[in-house]
């Protein structure tokens, strides 16, 4: 061959070999190839995270040629890396969202739960050094432990307290007897249909508007377990019937005018799918006010050792359950939240909760720290279970996402998140 061809096949074989080593590159950097070898545009460019080709300069080796699979697949971590440092540095935080936030504080401050002596509320903010904006409470219909039954009435005295102290009321209702039993044959959900306790109810709504105020009703919570006597399933309830009660209490409500009551719908969280279908037992958004969750971290608690799960772990699905298909524009307050200190950190683990949830899970605008010691359980949900929960839950609780005790003067009507 003369040597002007040869050199020019030589040139023209350099020349080739540059244009695949350009396009192989091309090709990594981009994430993709089309068929003709033409790379796409890198998603850091696409986004606006700097120039075309800026992580691939960085790495292009210095001379044109064969590139080796281990070379490839180096390339290709340190395009990764760069690409996610130019994510980190260019990408907004996500807006925080603002929570009402207290707790369900048990006996075991002053020897009587909250609201009924506000002394304890007062101990629990000394703890955490913060004011709440909610104090959870609770009764049942009636208190069987003698006949015949005696009712309970609306707690305006309590209510009182509590928004005195510039909180809302958060009150959860069941229609239930004590002592509390899985089967009470005289208050099953058909029992409530049937208007068996028309008139009390009635009283307790007439009770309730005459008050005046807003307040939070969670209503027959975690439905969708097995273990209380108002979930289908159990007690002779039948299926539709939950729905039906709750909508037949809440109608009685309307009647009698009491327009400052917000309805809370409140299931058990269910990330292992072990509990009925939460959607057929939604009343349905003309009845419901806000949507709730209940969950807890057992770890590995002697009482029911489980495994160590994280506030998303246990919440994640049930709540865009929720929030994606089921009540899409509610928003949502967490009921009952705890952890134990059995099978990892439970300082950590409510570090990482009051961080997440202002900006995760966006719809959530209320959070309920079960803050009880439970006698014959022997849990360690309070938060003075350690030093270091205490402590990591008075840090995060500063937070302005966690608004404080300004709601003496909320207007009457449903409650509205915090602004």
């Amino acid at each position: 061959m003369p040597t002007l061809l040869r050199n020019r096949s030589s040139a023209l074989s350099a020349l080739l070999t540059a244009l695949l080593a350009a396009a192989l590159l091309a090709s990594v950097f981009a994430g993709s190839a089309s068929a003709a070898g033409k790379a796409r545009i890198s998603v850091a460019a696409a986004r606006g995270l700097g120039k075309p080709g800026a992580c691939a300069k960085r790495f292009r080796p210095a001379k044109a040629g064969r590139i080796k699979t281990f070379q490839r697949k180096r390339i290709m971590r340190r395009m990764r890396s760069c690409r996610r440092h130019l994510a980190s540095k260019s990408t907004a935080p996500a807006s925080a969202s603002s929570l009402y936030w207290g707790a369900w504080i048990g006996d075991q401050l002053t020897g009587t739960e909250a609201p009924w002596d506000m002394g304890a509320v007062s101990k629990f903010e000394q703890s955490v050094g913060k004011q709440l904006s909610m104090v959870h409470f609770a009764a049942p219909f009636a208190d069987c432990s003698r006949s015949p039954c005696s009712f309970y009435k609306f707690p305006t005295e309590s209510m009182e307290d509590i928004r005195k102290h510039g909180a809302i009321p958060f009150f959860s209702w069941s229609s239930q007897s004590t002592p509390s039993n899985i089967t009470e044959p005289d208050f099953q959900l058909s029992d409530v249909i049937s208007g068996r306790y028309d008139d009390y109810i009635r009283s307790f709504a007439e009770a309730a508007k005459s008050w005046g105020h807003p307040f939070f009703l969670r209503f027959d919570w975690e439905m969708n377990g097995n273990w209380f006597s108002w979930s289908e399933g159990v007690n002779g309830n039948q299926p539709g019937e939950y729905v039906a009660a709750w909508r037949h209490v809440h109608d009685i409500f309307t009647s009698a005018g009491a327009t400052n009551v917000s309805w809370v719908w409140c299931p058990n969280i269910d990330p292992g799918k072990e509990f009925g279908d939460i959607a057929p037992m939604y009343p349905g958004d003309g009845y419901v006010d806000w949507t709730s969750l209940d969950g807890y971290n057992w770890g590995t608690n002697p009482v029911r050792p489980a495994r160590w799960m994280s506030f998303d772990q246990l919440f994640s699905s049930t709540y865009h359950k929720i929030v994606d298909t089921i009540a899409p524009s509610k928003p949502m307050v967490i009921g009952e939240v705890g952890s134990s200190e059995y099978g990892g950190s439970k300082a950590e683990w409510i570090k990482e909760m009051l961080r997440d949830i202002p900006t995760q899970y966006p719809a959530i605008h209320g959070l309920l720290w079960f803050d009880k010691f439970v006698p014959g359980e022997d849990m360690d949900w309070q938060l003075d279970s350690s030093a270091g929960a205490t402590s990591a839950f008075a840090s995060g609780i500063q937070s302005p996402s966690y608004v404080g005790n300004q709601y003496a003067a909320l207007g009457s009507g449903p409650v509205p998140p915090p602004s």
